[in-house]
C-alpha cells in the first residue's frame, strides 16, 4: 500500500483515478479547489461518488469519504503555497499524481491568468512541495495541445514542440520544462502524460462528446468547426486510468544514451520521461458525430463553422514508448466508447 496524493480529484480523470487506486489497495488523499470553470454540480457529484459529502467539505480541511476507508479530500488551491506545503509534511506522501489544472483552450484565449495561476503557478509550488519532502515519483498531466502547429503525423514525444498556438497549450510546454529542471537539479523523479482528447463517463461538459450529446437531446443544432474536416484521436477513459495506475510504479531512470549534441525531447540524464497517452487511431469527427447520433436515435442538426483559434485539424498520438514501457494497448473502441458516454449521461440527466 502506498501513500498517494492526487490532486484534481473532482475532475474527470482525478475522480476516476481515485477509484482505480484505492481498489487496487492504496491509501489515497484527493485534492482539488472545485472552481467554478464549468458546473461545479458535475464536480460534488463525482465527489459524492466516491464517499465525500458537499456539505462536509471544508477549505483546508482533510475529510474522510464515506465509502473508501483509505480515500481523504482536501479543497486546497494549489497557489496556497503555505497550506500545500502543511498538507505534505503531515500526510508522508510518497507518490503524487498532478492532475490539477486550468483545462480548456477556448477558456485560455480570453482568461489568461487563470492558466498563469494554476498552470505555472500551482505546479512551481507542488515542484517545490515534493522536492522538500523526499516524493519518490512525481506524475503529472500534459497535454497533446503541446504539439501545436506540428504537422508530421502521427505526433512523437521525439518532435519539437516549440510551437504552442494557446496558452493552455504553453503552460503545459511549461510543466515539461519546469519538471525537467528539478529532476536535474534536485533528482525528483517525474514523469508527463502527454493526454489525447479523454472521453467517457463522467465526462467535462466543455468536451466535444459532453456538449454534442446534450444539444442533440435537447433538439439544439451542434457547432462543428472546420466544417467538419478535422479529426482526434480520442482515448477512452478507462484505457488512461489503466495506463496512470501502472506508470506511478515505474520510476524513471536517467537515459545512458542521451546526448547534448542531438537531444531526445522525451527523456534526459536526469530521472525524467514524457510519453503519449492515446488510442493511437484518430477518428473523423464526422464519423464521431454519426457515432452519436446512432446511439441517440437522433439525427443531429448541424452548423458549419471555420476553425476557432487555438484548434488544430487533428491530433493523433505515437504511443509507441508506452508500448514498450508498460505494453500499452488502447482497449476501447470509439463506438463502445461513446455507447457507455450515452448510458451514463441518460442515467445522470434522468433522460428516458
Amino acid at each position: 500500500m502506498s501513500r498517494i496524493l492526487i490532486t484534481g480529484t473532482a475532475g474527470f480523470i482525478g475522480f476516476h483515478l481515485v477509484n482505480k487506486l484505492i481498489s487496487e489497495g492504496h491509501k489515497v488523499t484527493g485534492l482539488d479547489n472545485i472552481n467554478d470553470y464549468y458546473d461545479v454540480s458535475l464536480k460534488y457529484g463525482r465527489l459524492a461518488e466516491t464517499g465525500i459529502r458537499k456539505e462536509d467539505i471544508k477549505y483546508n480541511r482533510i475529510i474522510n469519504s464515506l465509502k473508501y476507508p483509505d480515500y481523504g479530500f482536501i479543497k486546497l488551491d494549489l497557489e496556497d503555497k503555505e497550506s500545500l506545503n502543511n498538507l505534505f509534511r503531515s500526510s508522508g506522501f510518497e507518490y503524487v499524481v498532478n492532475l490539477a489544472a486550468q483545462a480548456g483552450v477556448r477558456y485560455s484565449i480570453d482568461n489568461p491568468m487563470a492558466y498563469i495561476n494554476s498552470n505555472i503557478v500551482g505546479f512551481a509550488n507542488i515542484l517545490e512541495a515534493c522536492r522538500h519532502n523526499n516524493i519518490k515519483h512525481l506524475v503529472y498531466a500534459s497535454s497533446s495541445s503541446v504539439y501545436g502547429l506540428n504537422e508530421k503525423m502521427p505526433f512523437s514525444t521525439e518532435d519539437n514542440v516549440d510551437h504552442p498556438i494557446s496558452l493552455y497549450a504553453a503552460s503545459k510546454k511549461s510543466n515539461e520544462l519546469m519538471a525537467h529542471a528539478y529532476s536535474h537539479l534536485f533528482s525528483l523523479p517525474a514523469t508527463g502524460l502527454r493526454f489525447f482528447t479523454v472521453y467517457g463517463p463522467w465526462g467535462r461538459p466543455d468536451m466535444a462528446l459532453y456538449i454534442f450529446t446534450k444539444a442533440i437531446t435537447e433538439g439544439r443544432k451542434i457547432q462543428i468547426n472546420n466544417k467538419g474536416d478535422m479529426q482526434r484521436d480520442f482515448t477512452y477513459i478507462d484505457d488512461i486510468i489503466n495506463s496512470l495506475s501502472r506508470i506511478i510504479d515505474i520510476i524513471p531512470e536517467g537515459n545512458p544514451d542521451w546526448s547534448g549534441i542531438n537531444p531526445k525531447p522525451s527523456s534526459s540524464p536526469a530521472s525524467y520521461r514524457l510519453y503519449n497517452i492515446g488510442n493511437n487511431s484518430p477518428v473523423k469527427l464526422m464519423d464521431f458525430v454519426e457515432a452519436i447520433e446512432k446511439e441517440l436515435g437522433i439525427k443531429a442538426k448541424k452548423e458549419f463553422l471555420p476553425m476557432q483559434p487555438g484548434d488544430v485539424p487533428a491530433t493523433w498520438a505515437d504511443v509507441s514508448s508506452l508500448i514498450e514501457t508498460i505494453n500499452y494497448t488502447p482497449a476501447t473502441p470509439v463506438n463502445e466508447g461513446i455507447k457507455k458516454f450515452v448510458i451514463w449521461y441518460k442515467e445522470y440527466n434522468d433522460i428516458k
